[in-house]
């Protein structure tokens, strides 16, 4: 593959007026739009223990409400990356949190299953323009050998979001009730379109970039995708479920109150940010060229199955210790995939790129949700059966499963990647 048709490889193709640390502005924002994402996602699975006893749902019902969300975001990512490759950063990141703070507050309204699942429907929706505008950010706005790290900056803000939730909005459901804070949530939107509308332009970006005649669309076709997809989808999984269900876990499985649950619910989401920065840095200093980091795949795909015996223990401490280095792992895969897959996709379509990895990386999500509790049943059509792990408690099972699925998108990866060049050539 020429090398200069790649994203990690090329010049940028306009460049702004930015200088020092100016370059990292728009990546700093896009951080904190990723951080209001994830307090945006998160403030529903953190507070599932005190909704569920208000509204008479149960494990099943909050399991399969919360899956739609996903559902949403595997479809959302790849059309708003598409859009926003079209259209541009400005007004792309606009239109996606205007939709997803309007469908967050939206959720204060709720009280069955029927309203959260539309809530959280729409909220994917409009979050799925998070991790494309992101990495396009990074790709706008940085040289080749600090993009990782960009990319680890713009992602981050998620992470930290995840942990400053329960520390925030945690005692203030407590205090005020769960609903307002919903409606909390939807004013930090509202500040961060404003931020976004001063620095989103020159000369913190270019005021032209590279964009495509037409908007692009995902060719399946292509194996390409289908190796962005298994190197990125199934090996980072564990954040996604392990930050859904680990407050009913801490609570049911580890019999810890509200307020503990609380208290130590963010740990997890910290490593996971900390496995972006520190993995991002692996990657430009170690796969800086290698289109095939085959040794960091396969160092990552080893220590995620430490997952596995997170349930073998009684001890909270523990059990937060090794599910907290699973989300370290979960954020070191994301990085290397979309090093590597930088050098599959040219520059005008990145934001597409990262809109087909953490699309499928929903999917699978929504897919796991579902296997592990009762099934999917759309009206009266049964379209698969679930394990019934949720309702069952059968956590040693459902964390097993989330261990082991980062060696089969592994190795079907290198099946993919067989023949392609390990370095990229010039």
């Amino acid at each position: 593959m020429n090398q200069s048709k790649t994203m990690s490889a090329a010049a940028p193709a306009t460049t702004a007026a930015a200088v020092g640390w100016q370059v990292w502005v728009p990546c700093i924002g896009m951080a904190l739009c990723s951080w209001l994402s994830f307090v945006d996602r998160q403030v529903l699975n953190i507070l599932a223990p005190t909704i569920i006893k208000d509204t008479g749902l149960t494990n099943q019902d909050f399991t399969a409400a919360t899956s739609f969300f996903f559902l949403t975001y595997t479809l959302g990512n790849p059309v708003w990356g598409s859009v926003i490759d079209y259209i541009g950063l400005r007004k792309g990141m606009l239109l996606a949190v205007a939709v997803w703070t309007a469908a967050s507050m939206s959720h204060s309204w709720m009280g069955s299953f029927a309203g959260f699942a539309l809530a959280r429907a729409v909220l994917g929706i409009g979050e799925g323009g998070t991790f494309p505008g992101g990495l396009r950010t990074a790709v706008e706005t940085l040289p080749p050998v600090k993009r990782a790290r960009g990319i680890a900056l713009s992602f981050s803000g998620g992470t930290i979001g995840a942990v400053m939730m329960p520390l925030l909005l945690g005692p203030l459901a407590i205090s005020y009730g769960w609903r307002n804070a919903f409606l909390a949530t939807g004013a930090l939107g509202i500040v961060w379109m404003v931020i976004w509308a001063a620095i989103a332009r020159p000369p913190f970006l270019p005021a032209t970039s590279a964009r495509p005649h037409k908007a692009m669309w995902p060719n399946f076709r292509e194996r390409r995708v289908w190796a962005l997809i298994f190197s990125y989808a199934l090996p980072a999984i564990s954040p996604g479920p392990v930050l859904t269900i680990l407050a009913l876990y801490l609570g049911q499985g580890l019999g810890m109150t509200q307020a503990q649950v609380n208290s130590v619910v963010w740990v997890p989401p910290l490593t996971w940010g900390i496995g972006y920065f520190f993995w991002g840095w692996a990657a430009d200093k170690f796969a800086a060229t290698n289109t095939r980091p085959i040794g960091l795949f396969l160092l990552l795909t080893v220590a995620s199955l430490t997952l596995g015996f997170a349930t073998w223990t009684t001890s909270p401490a523990i059990a937060i210790a090794l599910i907290s280095f699973s989300t370290f792992i979960g954020g070191g895969f994301q990085m290397v995939a979309l090093k590597a897959g930088s050098f599959a996709f040219p520059r005008e379509q990145s934001a597409m790129m990262t809109g087909i990895a953490s699309g499928s990386w929903s999917l699978v999500n929504f897919l796991l949700l579902n296997a592990i509790g009762a099934g999917l049943t759309i009206g009266s059509v049964r379209v698969f059966p679930g394990a019934n792990w949720m309702n069952t408690q059968s956590w040693e099972q459902i964390f097993w499963l989330i261990a082991v699925l980062p060696a089969i998108g592994i190795g079907l990866w290198m099946a993919l990647n067989s023949t392609a060049p390990k370095t990229a050539t010039s």
